[in-house]
């Protein structure tokens, strides 16, 4: 890893500025893109959700594109926590997800506790911590983040993967799932699983934040924001029967907020723990969305993929869950 990539975590969330990176934590507003990135890329127009991001094709034609109106955002560099903020303000801001008093749950890919994030199995902390910060920043009443390791115990792959240090910096708090706070829900949208047994206080949570990374999977071919919903469950080995339709239902019930895809340190080979640092590529890039379908879709092109490629996305897709076009969406694109 280079002495650029190797930050110190510490100094550095004690020292940053947002309003040095040209942004604040309430994200870019519509109005003024000063000190911003300028964009290099724009599809066209897509409907959004919020209303205040609905734009039709004859308003787009007829105004330049501003931050803040993308319904996706690719930021490139080498600074995993701007690059994270750059992306969320490109799509509307922390605060578009995030009101004043909300109880918030990050969910990060937290697999096993084998391996440092550099090995590309874990989310980076500084993604984590980035996101806990702008959380924080906008009014969260409380940030948690969590995730439910197959690999070890949550304590020590917390503490192995950087991102329990990096939390507590940042002023968040790390839970482990407790197996007493799993309870059986309804899946209204399920295909073929109409329910399964979630771990209650995500699905309780105002706001749930999806940042898991990107990386190769055996079974899956690639684990993204969707496949990161497995983390939320138990009996997870019952999933692997029709496994694409039933990571499609688990999604539909969660249904995260804002996905942020950890595409610093891609895992390209031998998911999903990894172990070898020859099959981990420097990608240097994040992806946000509100969409979890889009997110993945555009994730999948880091390893030549398209998102058809990848049996739970057109599966999320035809279930309403979001868009794999991502021709038919507007798209910012910068490096930071």
């Amino acid at each position: 890893m280079s002495k650029k990539n190797d930050i110190n975590r510490r100094e550095f969330l004690r020292t940053i500025s947002l309003a040095g990176a040209g942004i604040t934590l309430a994200g870019c507003s519509r109005q003024s893109t000063a000190g911003l990135p300028t964009p290099v890329s724009s599809a066209a127009t897509a409907t959004v959700g919020d209303e205040n991001t609905q734009l039709s094709s004859e308003e787009t034609a007829n105004s330049t594109p501003t931050y803040g109106d993308a319904l996706l955002a690719i930021a490139h560099g080498e600074n995993p926590a701007e690059m994270t903020m750059r992306a969320i303000a490109a799509i509307g801001g922390i605060e578009r997800f995030v009101q004043n008093g909300a109880d918030v749950i990050v969910k990060p890919n937290i697999c096993t506790d084998y391996y440092t994030y550099e090995y590309g199995a874990t989310t980076n902390p500084d993604v984590v911590a980035a996101i806990v910060q702008l959380c924080n920043g906008a009014g969260a009443k409380r940030v948690r983040v969590m995730d439910n390791p197959f690999g070890g115990t949550a304590l020590s792959a917390y503490k192995r993967s950087g991102i329990e240090d990096a939390v507590i910096v940042a002023g968040g708090e790390m839970e482990v799932m407790n197996n007493n706070k799993f309870r059986k829900n309804a899946i209204p949208e399920g295909v073929d699983i109409r329910e399964w047994i979630f771990y209650q206080d995500i699905l309780d949570a105002d706001v749930v934040i999806n940042v898991p990374i990107a990386k190769d999977h055996g079974t899956t071919r690639l684990t993204l924001g969707c496949k990161n919903m497995m983390g939320t469950i138990l009996n997870r080995g019952q999933i692997h029967s029709n496994i694409y339709q039933r990571i499609a239902d688990l999604t539909s019930r969660v249904r995260p907020a804002l996905t942020v895809v950890d595409g610093i340190r891609t895992l390209m080979r031998g998911g999903p723990t990894g172990g070898n640092l020859d099959d981990v590529k420097l990608s240097n890039t994040i992806i946000a969305s509100a969409d979890v379908v889009a997110a993945d879709s555009q994730a999948a092109t880091l390893f030549g993929l398209k998102g058809g490629d990848i049996g739970y996305i057109p599966t999320a897709a035809a279930m309403g869950l979001g868009t794999m076009d991502l021709d038919a969406i507007k798209i910012e694109e910068f490096s930071v």
